[in-house]
């Protein structure tokens, strides 16, 4: 191999070399390297050397690294993992509030960009965006037929702030394509879906992730609420992944007393640590409910056990995901970077509510699914605990850890035959893809509507509508009883109106229409109003 050939490869072992010496690198301190023999360094040094002089192709360093550092991050836990160059602002921007780009959302429908909403006062609604649009250009490039994906439209779409994009448009009942520039802007992101009033006295806030300005939104939404007269909270954090610890500590200091125990965190190369409630929050004195489901993960199992733990509201729903592992985000050399699990956390009463990992990652990330085979999702009396894993809290109440939060209010799925034949029809996009396509092709009668309220009050599904949902769903092969599609013409009256409402108004159109058939919001509701009792 000659020097011209070798020089790059040398390179790429020094960069390995460093990528592997940085996973021992906290936030520029340099710690003893000691998890890792210095003979293991050198045998993977050493095949490095020997693929790089010998293999019979040639070969690409940086792919064969990232693969190595792949494989690695799989060897740990389920939650460590590399993140490439290429994926990092996709994984970061959530949860930094914010990102760089037009302000729309889309999805792509029959192969074309459809423009699902455009954010108010985003760059796309100051050159003309409409929902409803279809991007059929981007720079002067065929969009649409050309079997895109979400990433590859994000990665067109989106951009440094100032840049500009020009786009050409479809919109129905104009002929021909609509040109325009959009610059770029940066584009919040928010992690509160909605805050409403449920009644004259109980509050609903919705949050769907833990991200940097998650706090500061959750202080305006309370106060909010507390104007228009909240006297109770549900809090819901279904389908809550996590996010940022410091954020979740900050969400349960507003519930808890000041000195209240949150969580702790402990690892091999990290100290314990403690972290209280340090003032007074804004919901120390009112009745609260938490909702919980098997998607609540991390930052909403933190939040959720610590009330628990120190008595304090009731948690109502399904067994939470159970992850009680510790991220890092460490950047490396060529700023991609791991996030590596440096801890674990644990609740008040010194619950680790990890659920078991056997080293098969897909076994562990499915595992909600065995909950449905086993019949956990219908039946409380199935979930069992050994008892090693109970815990007391101090008013002495039985809390187990060992895998999620199991909350105080178990509220089952329905178990009924009749809603077989509307699930599938929901569990396959069929609802949905409904919903989408009769909001576009009505847009004009339907911006009637000016509001939520007024588009509750005075839209209805029809029978015309049912009927031509029932028959996209038979050219599906779905197909139901009488007795069935009556239970299904009982459900679609609210959940294709909310998916509608959702179409026109966003999330502050179906949630506050949805709530009639949320059974886990409802069985929150009939709590709340039986303490007040």
């Amino acid at each position: 191999m000659n020097d011209q050939r070798t020089r790059p490869f040398f390179i790429a072992l020094l960069l390995m070399a460093g990528i592997l010496i940085g996973l021992l690198i906290n936030k520029g301190e340099r710690r003893r390297l000691t998890a890792i023999p210095v003979s293991e360094f050198s045998k993977f040094d050493e095949v490095m050397w020997r693929v790089g002089e010998d293999y019979v192709d040639e070969i690409n360093g940086n792919k064969l690294q990232d693969k190595a550092i792949v494989a690695m991050m799989e060897e740990l836990d389920p939650h460590s993992q590399y993140i490439s160059l290429e994926e990092f602002d996709a994984m970061n921007d959530p949860l930094l509030g914010s990102f760089e780009g037009i302000g729309v959302q889309f999805r792509i429908e029959k192969d074309t960009i459809a423009i699902v909403s455009v954010i108010k006062g985003g760059p796309s609604e100051k050159v003309g965006i409409l929902a409803g649009d279809r991007i059929i250009f981007i720079d002067d490039t065929l969009a649409a037929g050309v079997k895109l994906k979400n990433e590859d439209v994000m990665r067109k779409l989106k951009g440094p702030k100032g840049t500009k994009v020009k786009v050409q448009v479809l919109r129905r009942g104009v002929e021909g394509l609509l040109p325009f520039t959009i610059t770029r802007d940066v584009i919040p992101t928010y992690s509160i879906d909605i805050a409403y009033m449920l009644d004259e006295q109980t509050g609903y806030l919705k949050l769907s992730k833990f991200s940097a300005t998650t706090y500061d939104e959750f202080k305006k939404a309370l106060r909010k609420l507390k104007t228009e007269g909240m006297k109770q909270l549900v809090f819901d954090l279904r389908g809550n992944t996590g996010g940022y610890l410091k954020a979740a500590v900050e969400v349960a200091d507003e519930f808890l007393p000041k000195g209240s125990l949150i969580v702790y965190t402990e690892g091999r190369n990290r100290a314990r640590q403690y972290l209280n409630a340090r003032k007074r929050g804004m919901l120390e004195d009112i009745p609260v409910v938490v909702l919980i489901d098997s998607e609540s993960a991390s930052a909403s199992e933190i939040v959720a056990g610590a009330l628990q733990d120190n008595d304090r509201g009731t948690i109502i729903g399904r067994r939470s995901f159970g992850k009680g592992l510790v991220q890092e985000q460490i950047t490396l050399s060529d700023n991609s970077a791991i996030r590596l699990t440096v801890a674990r956390y644990y609740t008040p009463t010194g619950r680790c509510i990890q659920k078991p990992f056997d080293g098969d990652r897909d076994h562990y990330l499915l595992e909600s699914y065995e909950r449905y085979e086993n019949g956990e999702l219908f039946s409380e009396d199935s979930i069992h605990f050994a008892d090693s894993l109970k815990y007391t809290t101090p008013k002495g109440k039985i809390v187990y850890g060992g895998g999620g939060i199991m909350p105080d209010v178990y509220v089952p799925l329905v178990d009924d035959s009749t809603e077989y034949y509307f699930n599938r029809i929901v569990n396959l996009g069929l609802l949905y893809q409904y919903a989408f396509e009769y909001t576009d092709t009505h847009r004009k009668e339907l911006s009637k509507y000016q509001t939520v309220e007024a588009f509750d009050k005075s839209f209805g599904v029809t029978d015309a509508m049912f009927a031509e949902l029932l028959k996209q769903a038979a050219e599906k092969g779905i197909k139901g009883n009488e007795e069935e599609q009556a239970v299904a013409r009982r459900e679609a009256n609210i959940l294709l109106k909310a998916y509608i409402a959702r179409n026109l108004f966003d999330d502050e159109g179906f949630y506050p229409i949805y709530a009639p058939m949320d059974d886990v919001l409802q069985k929150a509701m009939e709590i709340l109003n039986n303490s007040n009792k």
